[in-house]
């Protein structure tokens, strides 16, 4: 893991999780490109753009914020950016080589609630980059346990391991995989790929209507340091797939990260 993506929004939580970012990105050698995405206005009644203000204002914004964090040495990269935020941070991703998006659960969401804010859940929902949500105030330690949670093992793309596999080598973690029998299963869906086979420690098998149940009914047992999951259409987030904002009552998690694979299929 080389490159990590961290986006900036207004969230009293940023600092604090910037220095998460840092302190997570120092274990791998990894490099963290801090950025903004800003939209472009015109001034009513005028013909002057404001967007190269909104650039520089950004940019010093940017900076500040870096200043409030130990970078331990970390090469910490400022960039602004304009355009609409999920089209834009697939193309920073893509043109970056980023390995891992970084979330914030509410980047400007001031109901306590709230799980996912509305860009946060956005940024999730709509992306297909790996991505770490990390909780609100959290401070960094080794990932010892994974909880990884499936509806369907099945995996054709081998590439969307590649983040699970980097932090389960460098922190040598546990991972614990959790089958969830659903509806909609499909005959070989409990096939466990060779390579996902690779990383299992131990399987358990449920039977739960959706996969975010099972993992709601398993994960306590396990007791996880982070929960991994698959971005799928009807996957892990389906029940909240419906909304960009996720509350906190749809997934009780304020300690645990959660590691979002992008699509494996």
């Amino acid at each position: 893991m080389k490159n990590i993506l961290v986006p900036v929004g207004s969230s009293k939580n940023a600092v604090s999780h910037l220095q998460y970012a840092v302190d997570f990105a120092k274990a791998f050698g990894a490099k963290i490109y801090v950025v903004q995405v800003y939209n472009v206005y015109s001034k009513a009644g005028t013909m002057i753009k404001i967007d190269h203000i909104l650039e520089r204002e950004s940019y010093e914004f940017l900076k500040k914020h870096v200043s409030k964090v130990d970078t331990k040495g970390v090469e910490v990269v400022v960039k602004s950016f304009k355009g609409k935020l999920v089209d834009t941070l697939e193309l920073v991703c893509h043109s970056l080589d980023i390995d891992l998006i970084m979330i914030e659960p509410r980047t400007n969401s001031l109901r306590d609630e709230v799980y996912l804010g509305k860009t946060s859940g956005k940024i999730i929902k709509q992306t297909n980059i790996p991505a770490l949500i990390v909780p609100e105030g959290l401070t960094f330690k080794p990932i010892v346990y994974i909880l990884v949670a499936l509806k369907s093992a099945v995996i054709k793309k081998e590439e969307a391991l590649l983040p699970l596999i980097a932090i389960k080598e460098q922190f040598r973690s546990i991972v614990n995989l959790l089958l969830v029998k659903t509806p909609f299963y499909n005959e070989g869906d409990f096939e466990v790929n060779p390579d996902l086979a690779k990383l299992v420690t131990n399987t358990t098998k449920t039977e739960n209507a959706t996969t975010f149940q099972g993992v709601l009914e398993h994960y306590k047992e396990n007791d996880p340091d982070m929960l991994c999951v698959v971005r799928r259409k009807r996957g892990f987030f389906s029940k909240l797939w419906e909304k960009n904002t996720i509350l906190k009552k749809d997934f009780q998690s304020n300690t645990l990260p959660v590691l979002v694979l992008s699509g494996v299929k």
